[in-house]
């Protein structure tokens, strides 16, 4: 069973979707597309979410149901582990992974990531502290990292090209 509600958000509307297992995806969109279908576990992932914009939560506590290949897997719990307020680019995560070659790999799983917001790829940035690449835009990426504290607000000089994903 699907379940899928939506939560306006300070940076839009915000699509949630859930199995009976946990939290399968966590998108923004430009408008409800699906019927809507809450659980218990939607209702959750909202109120979090919730917390988190108005800023009075920092760390999501939901399982997660996530589908991708064992490298994404991998990617996506290395992100797990990015504390609110903290970056890292995409070096840092290849690193972690003991595979600093794979940086480029680690964008694209980093763009494939199906649950933003509570699997933080926002949080991973380009070298040099630029904004790279964010499935939600870059203009939302920057929103994100200020609300946490991780971005001087306004600092424009950092973001770059859509290369990378996120």
């Amino acid at each position: 069973m699907t379940y899928v509600d939506y939560l306006n958000s300070p940076l839009g509307l915000v699509q949630l979707e859930a199995s009976d297992k946990g939290v399968t995806r966590v998108i923004f969109c430009e408008r409800s597309s699906k019927e809507i279908r809450v659980s218990a576990l939607t209702h959750e992932c909202k109120y979090q979410l919730n917390a988190y914009f108005m800023g009075q939560l920092q760390q999501f506590q939901l399982p997660l149901d996530w589908v991708g290949t064992s490298f994404q897997q991998q990617v996506w719990s290395a992100l797990m582990e990015i504390h609110y307020g903290q970056t890292r680019t995409y070096l840092d995560v290849a690193r972690q992974l003991h595979n600093p070659q794979a940086v480029r790999a680690v964008g694209g799983a980093n763009a494939r990531n199906p649950i933003s917001l509570i699997v933080p790829c926002h949080r991973v940035i380009g070298t040099q502290g630029r904004l790279t690449g964010y499935a939600g835009g870059l203009t939302r990426k920057q929103w994100l990292l200020e609300h946490e504290g991780a971005l001087l607000p306004f600092n424009t000089h950092a973001i770059g090209s859509a290369d990378s994903g996120g």
